[in-house]
């Protein structure tokens, strides 16, 4: 199929027929991914979104559920968002991190119903890079600038259009629904073209680091990896596979209800017993946890790096605490990590 630049706001206000719809949107000097109410309002001419789009399916906040207590005895309503959604314009890495959040949210143990509802009526309408940054590293993350896993839509941007590709059957779907005509041969040399040309930079070692990381739980590495960081969760709030959450209850706000937040192992609190003890008291072993957490206990559990290379914790950490320089250091130090 074949999508016209000038006839991609169309496009959208036809899927707003049926979807919510969200789409990167143009905020100062960077792009946020928004549910828009007109197809103008999407802006994919970015690189990649300030901040990602997993909070379409794991809300920073959420309300789970609504209570109250009378004389007749508790009520209690569960909210589940049951309604349809496109996340149009979502790049690679994130789409990967989709996936890696499914194995969290929906596996042998535990299946979340709030993710998982939204996540089965969510359509993934994917864009590759043309132009990676130079922090991004997907390729040394089991992803790349067009690799399509968790996509139903793949689009490439030839320049005056986008090829696309319908992935699965619900990708299908969606195409089908939007009346669009075939890419013509020559659209599908010139998006080859673009996916050749397509080079990401930035390449990072990481053979031998999980096997660093099963012996190195007590190396003096960690002594000083963590020696600059503010403690800020910049790089957890950016990043799209970082999942972490609070439950409260709040009876100010909505006079009853239990409400899921967005958290952070960075945090001193996170770990703080009711007891006055915290197993992680300083920076050193929050960071532990951090890569710990991404590179060795993602990867017993699930099989897969929690790391997607988007470079989004380069980008925003205010002291440029770089997780690519903290993984060359742990697999630089031999010595002190086998001790």
């Amino acid at each position: 199929m074949f999508i016209k630049k000038s006839e991609l706001s169309a496009v959208l206000d036809k899927l707003l027929a049926s979807y919510q719809v969200y789409a990167p949107v143009k905020q100062g000097s960077y792009a946020v991914f928004k549910q828009i109410a007109s197809g103008g309002q999407a802006y994919l001419d970015y690189s990649n979104s300030k901040i990602p789009p997993k909070g379409v399916l794991f809300p920073q906040s959420e309300k789970l559920y609504s209570y109250s207590v009378t004389a007749e005895g508790a009520r209690v309503e569960e909210h589940i968002d049951d309604s349809k959604k496109v996340i149009f314009g979502i790049r690679p890495c994130d789409a990967r991190s989709i996936t890696l959040l499914d194995f969290v949210f929906n596996n042998d143990k535990y299946t979340d119903p709030y993710y998982m509802t939204r996540r089965n009526n969510t359509v993934l309408v994917g864009l590759g890079c043309n132009q990676p940054a130079p922090t991004c590293f997907c390729t040394s993350m089991q992803s790349g600038p067009f690799a399509s896993e968790g996509m139903d839509v793949m689009l490439v941007d030839i320049g005056e259009g986008y090829v696309a590709q319908a992935l699965t059957d619900k990708g299908k779907e969606l195409l089908a629904g939007l009346g669009l005509p075939e890419a013509s041969a020559d659209d599908q040399k010139a998006a080859e073209d673009v996916k050749a040309a397509a080079v990401v930079s930035c390449q990072v070692n990481t053979e031998g680091l999980k096997a660093k990381l099963d012996a190195g739980f007590d190396a003096p590495v960690w002594d000083r990896i963590h020696e600059k960081c503010l403690g800020c969760a910049a790089c957890t709030y950016v990043c799209p596979t970082c999942h972490c959450f609070d439950i409260v209850d709040d009876a100010v706000d909505c006079n009853g209800c239990r409400v899921r937040n967005w958290d952070a192992c960075m945090f001193p609190l996170f770990t703080l017993h009711g007891s006055g003890h915290n197993p992680r008291p300083s920076g050193k072993e929050r960071w532990r946890q951090r890569v710990m957490h991404k590179f060795k206990y993602f990867v017993d559990n699930f099989h897969a790096t929690a790391c997607v290379g988007c470079g989004r914790c380069i980008k925003n950490c205010p002291v440029n605490l770089d997780i690519r320089e903290v993984l060359a250091d742990i697999l630089g130090s031999e010595a002190r990590l086998d001790k």
